[in-house]
């Protein structure tokens, strides 16, 4: 069996990378949607183990050490980090996985996994990036003011990434990774050519 691709979906915050996830996972029952952890405090209507897995300082840093994450970052003062026991799981089995990450997460990834492929999700507009993260409720004036800093030099990191989707109407952004998602498995690398040869071998 081939082993399963990783996909790494990001972008700056605000950009809708979770409403792209959630579609596409809720659409696609062979995708894994892995769960990050964070020592962030849980937002209204969030859950542990569904949305996040959400931890002390002291057990993430825990984890830091025995080389438990595949990746991890402080963003605005908390931790967040990509558990990596499971993800090696799953693609093991043959299954794809997402992630939905930090652009400097994304990157991470690329480099403990290259066969990764990064998207990265774009808003239609800087106007309408800041629009979205005021229309969330969530973040005070000047975290949003940071937030939107720190959204331009990850935009500068684009050339970094696979593919790039914008995202201005969902159900095209979602059609689009999906588009991104076959179109990956049609190609051909040395595993997949030696996995399919051998397949054709044993049916002669």
């Amino acid at each position: 069996m081939a082993r399963g691709k990783l996909f790494v979906l990001s972008g700056p915050s605000g950009t809708g990378k979770g409403s792209i996830c959630r579609e596409l996972i809720n659409d696609n029952n062979d995708i894994r949607l892995s769960i990050s952890m964070t020592t962030r405090q849980p937002r209204t209507g969030e859950e542990h183990g569904v949305h996040y897995f959400f931890a002390e300082r002291e057990e993430f840093l825990e984890l830091i050490e025995a080389g438990g994450f595949i990746e991890y970052a402080d963003v605005y003062g908390n931790f967040y980090g990509t558990p990596k026991a499971q993800v090696e799981q799953w693609l093991e089995a043959g299954d794809d996985v997402l992630l939905e990450i930090d652009v400097q997460g994304a990157l991470q990834v690329k480099k403990s996994f290259p066969q990764s492929i990064l998207i990265f999700v774009l808003p239609p507009s800087i106007e309408v990036l800041r629009n979205r993260l005021v229309g969330r409720g969530t973040d005070a004036e000047d975290v949003i003011d940071r937030r939107m800093a720190n959204a331009a030099n990850e935009i500068g990191l684009l050339g970094s990434y696979d593919y790039m989707v914008v995202n201005d109407i969902l159900e095209d952004a979602v059609a689009e990774v999906g588009s991104i998602i076959r179109s990956e498995h049609c190609k051909v690398d040395e595993e997949t050519a030696d996995d399919i040869i051998g397949r054709y071998k044993e049916d002669r």
